[in-house]
């Protein structure tokens, strides 16, 4: 493929993702914050620049996978940001779990310049993006949508079409968010419950998540928090306080009480109080643990 993609934001999700953009026979250029995690790409024939803005085509893609809304804005609109350059034409895919709000604003300020915003947060760890297995949920202009798919396609085993306006797809993100930490919780508790009984938790969760909680969620986080292992770190514990945040500020926008949410805040925040915040998030076990008096 001849077209030059764009990509800005390294890290956990981002360096595997850009990686199979590059597989798939796309040019790459690509940007982040700490230059030197741009090399494993640079080797295998990425172009690394200096500036969000050079990796910019006019009328070209850019992928963005960056960890907050402060920090899409700051690629986005700053003075080194891309969408002065982006032009008529060219389309933005903001990967990034971030507030509707946010999109939506993004979304308006893309569309002042004839370029298009799609919000394409994905659901999967590190390990499903480097095998291309990411699910994806995508919202934004139509035309740009279908120019992207390719792209999608590289790095996911299916999109999910939530319509024309970017907020829809962030929406998803949040509240999708919110049930993986509900689950966690829930399954913490339970799995605490059952060791401070004398049952063992390994046996409740490999039997709960063969019959009726047989979903990956309760299979792959359960068997880590059964087990007490929070290592290596997919997601870290500050992303997922940060994520939570962003579904009880959507819902105080629009009144919606989630009590739930607001204990998983404390639960969290709790947790980077302890210095946990660069911990997994599945870690917000340990919190359960110490409430019951174990180690």
């Amino acid at each position: 493929m001849s077209e030059t993609i764009g990509f800005i934001g390294l890290g956990n999700m981002g360096q595997p993702i850009s990686t199979n953009i590059l597989k798939a026979g796309f040019a790459l250029r690509v940007y982040n914050r700490s230059a030197h995690k741009a090399q494993p790409l640079v080797e295998q024939g990425a172009q690394q620049v200096s500036r969000p803005r050079d990796v910019v085509e006019a009328g070209g893609i850019v992928v963005s996978m960056v960890a907050n809304d402060s920090a899409l804005e700051s690629i986005t609109l700053g003075e080194d940001g891309i969408l002065a350059r982006l032009g008529p034409g060219g389309v933005h895919i903001s990967m990034s779990t971030i507030a509707p709000a946010t999109a939506r604003r993004l979304g308006e300020l893309h569309a002042e310049r004839e370029c298009a915003f799609v919000t394409s947060p994905v659901f999967g760890r590190p390990e499903a993006a480097a095998a291309g297995k990411l699910w994806i949920v995508s919202a934004g202009p139509q035309a740009a949508k279908e120019r992207v798919r390719p792209i999608l396609d590289a790095i996911g085993q299916k999109t999910f079409d939530f319509g024309e306006a970017p907020e829809s797809a962030s929406l998803v993100k949040v509240t999708g968010n919110f049930l993986i930490a509900a689950a966690m919780e829930a399954m913490a508790e339970a799995l605490t419950l059952a060791e401070k009984n004398g049952v063992e938790r390994t046996a409740v969760i490999e039997m709960l998540s063969q019959t009726i909680f047989a979903s990956p969620i309760y299979q792959n986080y359960g068997r880590s928090i059964a087990n007490k292992q929070y290592t290596p770190v997919g997601f870290e514990m500050q992303l997922g306080l940060k994520d939570v945040n962003l579904a009880l500020q959507t819902a105080a926008q629009s009144n919606v009480p989630m009590p739930l949410a607001s204990l998983l805040h404390d639960r969290l925040l709790t947790g980077v109080a302890k210095g946990r915040a660069e911990m997994d998030w599945m870690a917000l076990a340990l919190g359960v643990s110490e409430d019951a008096g174990l180690a």
